[in-house]
């Protein structure tokens, strides 16, 4: 007999509520929960495929460990008792920035991830850090840090009450939102232009979003801050800057004046491609709406001038009074976020504070850039990295130049992989640490509540019990920990009384906390939860703004809504002089650099990435209902370009970048501006050695394959993933 259950869907940021239809332990359907405080039954054909995903046959079950070369199935007790005794000798021989993590997307996606990788730093003592953010979001991560000291304080768009939404390199409809967490995010685009709001979207293709939108601007890729420059330029030049309340809070406003001076409409208008009145337009209408927001993803991100792209969108934000506000770019509250202190100046937040041994790439966010780990790899000399802990990541096809970081991987003297696949980067791993499949593990949000466009909590446990013979998440983690750090035989849940203990003695002595003054041991002893995980769930949010508790969420099976977001500076600023610095010295100082970009030759043809609603990097490009159709590996080129070039529609063509070339099938369509061609991440499954089925047999090309990673945004390391130049040629 069928039985239902709840689960937040952990496939892309949208963090839909789902009910499950299980068969005794199989997931056989999927439909979008209608009583999700947050959702409220929105579904996309990812969340659909769930079952899918979980049920996959390529999943892996057990460990693997190598064996005189090989992979081969082995024991947990085999598997913690390898990594014992062949990582840790490495840490005493080489110490420890011998090692290196690598962090890739899905970590976001599981309490395991957001919970466990902190502590797992902490003990390898290691600065040579990695993640998926240098590959996308970084820029963001940056820019917030400067103005405001948090970088994780990151404005969203308000979508359900702004009047005006300027959309930059952000394609919802196919995305689901990015650094925006909204469940039907169309949806909430087209309510927004029902009430009368604008819809503007600044992209150099004609995606689904841009053809919802009231205005698509195909700007010329990688001019986003040009772009941008040009509507703050226009708002001081036309006395259309109002700060509203936020100007007792904002240093720096004439500074910006002053160092966007050269960047008027005319100015940029070459560059960019797009005329000067238009800018003007856009920069009047921002100023006129009732409520605006500026929102920059992914495409403005992932280019030469990212994080300046993601300052000048918060500029623009700040200066026409919209950061902060209802309608406007506001700052999310989660559930586990520490309680509010009062606001007082902050110690700010410093880049470089080391760097990379070999390139002396500027660490941001105590991360090295991602296009750095081959040469920290290969490059002989102290420091080298020697061993490695990969976590569901997939760097050999989601950094640049994928077949060096493949060559290097194999030059390791040991890698741990924790990975529910054997991909093109877990391949090399001399043990994979796999875990169980989402239906069978908790979930709760950390990260993407904390971006969300409506306060909320939800909570779920797992819909099915953990099969015979596989481990939770957690406690691999856990158990990996434990195993790097010479503590390997303790129990797992060492780990989380550790993490519970210390963080419950450092609040009770600080006055903002609920918990000021109480005996950390007692509360420590208040925790419910099966689990170290749930435990520490269940403390953060005891420490957290809304006075919850784990068996709150327990008994909201759909979730709390906690309200819609509401303004929350100044409390919220960390920077020294405790307000928002608008012109933060490390941007002032690569204005110059944007400065250049006027004057430089554009390029004939340049390269941008592309997604998929049924893709999510590379990770589920495994399951039959989310790959064919068009979710598909092809280059697009606009008509004009294709005779230009004498490329016919699908036919093969050869693409050459600054790392290698590839061949691609053409597929002709104007939905790309002329001058720009597009082929979509994540492809390229067909190295030897891995374990999916599925991808295997359309395995596309790996787009990044075609730079060498010595195209970096200074500031945050970001890899230049759009707006490169390319070659395209027909194959005979």
């Amino acid at each position: 007999m069928s039985t239902s259950a709840l689960r937040v869907c952990p496939l892309c940021e949208a963090t839909c509520g789902l009910v499950l239809t299980l068969d005794g332990t199989h997931v056989t359907g999927a439909r979008g929960d209608r009583d999700d405080v947050f959702s409220q039954g929105f579904i996309c054909p990812k969340g659909a495929a769930f079952g899918a995903v979980d049920s996959d046959p390529d999943r892996l079950r057990t460990p693997l460990v190598r064996t005189d070369g090989a992979l081969r199935e082995a024991t947990w007790d085999e598997a913690f008792d390898t990594i014992a005794a062949r990582f840790r000798p490495l840490i005493e021989q080489y110490g420890p920035q011998a090692t290196g993590v690598v962090l890739g997307n899905p970590n976001v996606h599981t309490m395991a991830g957001a919970l466990y990788p902190p502590l797992l730093l902490g003990a390898l003592r290691t600065r040579n850090v990695f993640t998926a953010s240098t590959l996308d979001q970084m820029p963001k991560h940056v820019s917030s840090g400067l103005m405001f000291g948090d970088a994780f304080a990151i404005p969203v768009p308000d979508l359900d009450r702004t009047d005006q939404l300027l959309m930059l390199g952000a394609n919802p409809l196919d995305s689901n939102g990015s650094l925006c967490t909204a469940p039907d995010f169309p949806g909430k685009l087209r309510a927004l232009r029902r009430r009368g709001g604008t819809l503007t979207v600044v992209d150099p293709r004609r995606t689904r979003t841009a053809r919802l939108a009231d205005r698509h601007i195909a700007l010329r890729p990688g001019t986003d801050a040009l772009f941008l420059a040009a509507l703050v330029h226009t708002l001081y030049e036309e006395g259309l800057t109002d700060l509203g309340r936020l100007a007792e809070h904002v240093e720096g406003v004439d500074e910006v004046r002053e160092a966007i001076r050269d960047f008027s409409p005319e100015a940029v208008a070459g560059a960019c491609e797009v005329d000067a009145d238009t800018i003007r337009t856009v920069a009047r209408e921002l100023a006129a709406a009732p409520t605006a927001a500026v929102y920059g993803r992914m495409g403005s991100s992932t280019v030469a001038h990212g994080t300046l792209g993601n300052w000048l969108v918060d500029v623009l934000n700040v200066l026409t009074g919209n950061l902060d506000r209802p309608g406007g770019a506001m700052f999310p509250l989660s559930a586990t976020a520490p309680a509010p202190r009062p606001a007082s100046p902050g110690k700010g937040f410093a880049l470089g504070r080391w760097t990379s041994r070999v390139s002396g790439h500027p660490e941001a966010k105590g991360e090295l850039p991602m296009a750095a780990l081959a040469e920290e790899i290969e490059s002989p000399g102290d420091g080298r990295i020697r061993a490695l802990i990969s976590i569901a990541a997939n760097p050999v096809l989601s950094a640049p130049d994928g077949d060096r970081l493949d060559r290097a991987l194999g030059a390791l003297d040991f890698m741990v992989a924790v990975d529910p696949y054997l991909n093109e980067t877990s391949r090399h791993a001399d043990v994979v640490l796999p875990p169980p499949p989402p239906s069978q593990s908790a979930h709760f949000d950390f990260a993407f509540n904390n971006f969300a466009v409506r306060n909320q909590a939800r909570y779920s446990p797992p819909a099915i019990p953990l099969e015979e013979g596989r481990m939770d998440e957690c406690e691999i983690q856990a158990r990996l920990i434990l195993a790097v750090s010479g503590m390997h035989g303790a129990q797992p849940e060492a780990v989380d009384d550790l993490a519970i203990d210390t963080t419950l003695a450092r609040a009770v002595t600080q006055e903002h906390s609920p918990l000021y003054g109480a005996d950390p041991k007692e509360q420590a002893r208040l925790l419910t939860g099966r689990t170290g995980a749930e435990r520490r769930l269940d403390m953060m949010l005891r420490l957290g703004p809304y006075d919850l508790t784990l068996e709150d969420l327990r008994q909201a099976p759909h979730g709390h809504d906690l309200g819609p977001l509401k303004p929350r500076l100044p409390q919220l600023l960390k920077t020294r002089s405790g307000r928002v610095e608008l012109l933060p010295a490390p941007i002032a100082a690569d204005l110059p650099r944007l400065r250049g970009a006027l004057a430089a030759p554009p390029a004939p043809l340049v390269l941008v990435g592309r997604r998929h609603l049924r893709s999510n990097n590379s990770w589920l490009h495994n399951v039959p209902a989310l790959v064919g159709g068009t979710n598909r590996c092809t280059l697009q080129v606009h008509p004009e370009d294709a005779v230009r070039l004498g490329l016919d529609d699908g036919k093969p063509a050869r693409i050459a970048g600054d790392g290698g070339a590839l061949e691609v099938p053409v597929e002709v369509t104007d939905a790309v501006r002329p001058g720009v061609v597009s082929l979509p991440h994540g492809w390229g499954h067909d190295r030897p050695g891995t374990r999916l089925g599925v991808a295997r047999t359309s395995p596309g090309v790996n787009v990044n394959q075609l730079l060498d990673g010595s195209r970096l945004d200074p500031l945050s390391g970001t890899a230049v993933l759009n707006g490169f130049p390319v070659e395209v040629t027909p194959v005979a």
